[in-house]
Formats: structure tokens, sequence, C-alpha cells
């Protein structure tokens, strides 16, 4: 009965960790992201409200 156990190899089974040291030129802090995110629907909804007028639709 023993002998019918699955051996997966260690990063199969969550244990080994890769990319820990990894670090990325480009850093952002959430705060950051929420702005662009604002920004980005701001100006849909201007240009979605406005671009119409200017495109004459």
């Amino acid at each position: 009965m023993a002998k019918d156990r699955v051996n997966m190899p260690m990063s199969g089974a969550g244990l080994t960790r890769y990319f820990e040291d990894y670090k990325s030129k480009l850093d952002f802090k959430p705060g950051h992201i929420l702005v662009v995110a604002v920004l980005v629907i701001l100006i849909v909804l201007l240009l979605h409200m406005s671009g119409a007028q200017l495109l004459g639709f």
C-alpha cells in the first residue's frame, strides 16, 4: 500500500519559490494605480459625452 503514493517534484507541491530576489525596475504604489484608473475613467466619460459633438454625431 505504501508504494502507491505519488511522489511529486518540489515545485509541483509549492515548496520551491522562484524569483524571490527579483526586484522590478518599475515600482508602483497602489495609490498611483487608483489615480491612473480614475483618470482613465474620467477621460472616457468626457470623450463619451463631448466626443459625439466633436465628431458631428
